[in-house]
């Protein structure tokens, strides 16, 4: 797999995407380089997305600072130590409460193993997280790009990255999930470079503060 790990990384697969579709370089010209979105790794990488599905960026955002100041440290014994009302009393749903618990007890009776995903090509990784309750394509795909910085993570699922591939491509509506891989196929192997400068453009559609 290969892996966008610092900025000179992220800085030469946005110059071989640009080389390959010009189109992104007035996103690029206008935002500058897109953020390389890194999250903590392992078990609260995981936990953190589990958090923001389905919410806005800010509602997300609120609920894990509070999750995230509770679970001290960020361990399996820790969040199992935790009821499901106290986790629920952080803000999160019972659905999500449930992958917290169940992704805690995979990780202590070793069915689980972050440090053994890190051996597994992108599509064992999805297939070992996929396993999980509450852990779908888009919890995925979004682990491989920001987690681990596969540099091909293509989250297709993700609505924000449809509404900014509409625009760009100049599309008749939104794009379905299942369009999404062949809409950028010629961009590989670039595509988390891709999503991240398409993310960049959503952002300036909808005037929000760049990421």
């Amino acid at each position: 797999m290969k892996r966008l790990l610092n900025f000179s990384d992220l800085e030469k697969s946005v110059i071989d995407l640009c080389g390959v579709e010009s189109r992104f370089q007035p996103i690029l010209d206008r935002h500058g380089l897109p953020s390389l979105r890194a999250s903590p790794q392992g078990l609260e990488g995981l936990l953190m997305i589990v958090t923001e599905q389905f919410l806005s960026l800010q509602a997300a955002a609120a609920i894990w600072v509070r999750v995230r100041k509770r679970i001290e440290p960020f361990d399996a014994e820790t969040i199992l130590a935790l009821s499901a009302e106290e986790l629920v009393n952080l803000g999160l749903s019972r659905a999500k409460v449930k992958t917290f618990h169940e992704t805690a007890q995979r990780v202590l009776n070793g069915k689980l193993d972050f440090k053994k995903l890190e051996k597994y090509d992108e599509e064992n990784v999805a297939k070992q997280l996929c396993a999980l309750p509450g852990v779908g394509p888009w919890t995925a795909d979004i682990y491989l790009l920001s987690v681990m910085g596969a540099a091909d993570a293509w989250p297709a699922g993700d609505l924000a990255l449809r509404i900014a591939v509409h625009d760009f491509l100049k599309l008749n509506g939104r794009p379905e999930i299942r369009d999404m891989p062949r809409l950028a196929e010629a961009w590989r192997p670039h595509r988390a470079v891709a999503a991240r400068l398409l993310w960049s453009h959503y952002r300036g559609l909808k005037g929000l503060k760049q990421a």
